[in-house]
């Protein structure tokens, strides 16, 4: 099994694609895409083509990200939504199932502890994937939980289309 994780955001989206093989996890490819400060729409495509040819090369069966929670900065919220908005649509157009958990979800899934630290997550996927150093920014450590957290449970929940 493939699993597309994917951090949402509008400058930095974290993404792996994750293969399960048993109980054993390993990561083909985890990275960032990053958006230089142009216009919206312009950067909302480049997230377009980046995502699709991760799809198109690395086909994953399903893809999974992080449920968008904003307590302050409204402005940010509704970027971020908007990016979330086209990674919803490429899931669509490549008939890839969807899922989302909640932060809470994933730290706990993780670590065991839905209150876990930043830090705490990423010596957990470091340990899970047998890694020495903690993956960058991140945004990408989180991508990496997320496609986790749903490899390591994924009988327990059912993907939306």
């Amino acid at each position: 099994m493939r699993v597309l994780g994917v951090d949402p955001g509008l400058g930095r989206i974290g993404v792996c694609i994750l293969e399960k093989n048993g109980s054993s996890y390993r990561s083909i490819i985890h990275k960032l895409i990053s958006t230089p400060p142009i216009e919206l729409p312009k950067r909302l495509s480049i997230i377009e083509e980046e995502l699709a040819e991760l799809i198109h090369q690395y086909k994953p069966d399903i893809m999974v990200t992080e449920r968008l929670t904003f307590a302050r900065n409204t402005t940010t919220a509704l970027d971020v939504s908007k990016a979330l908005g086209v990674i919803l649509l490429i899931s669509s157009h490549h008939n890839l199932p969807w899922v989302e958990f909640a932060p809470t979800e994933i730290k706990k899934c993780v670590t065991g502890v839905g209150s876990a630290t930043k830090q705490q997550v990423q010596y957990m996927v470091m340990k899970l994937l047998g890694i020495r150093d903690a993956p960058k920014p991140d945004d990408v450590s989180d991508a990496i939980a997320i496609a986790l957290s749903y490899a390591m449970q994924h009988n327990s929940y059912v993907a939306l289309k």
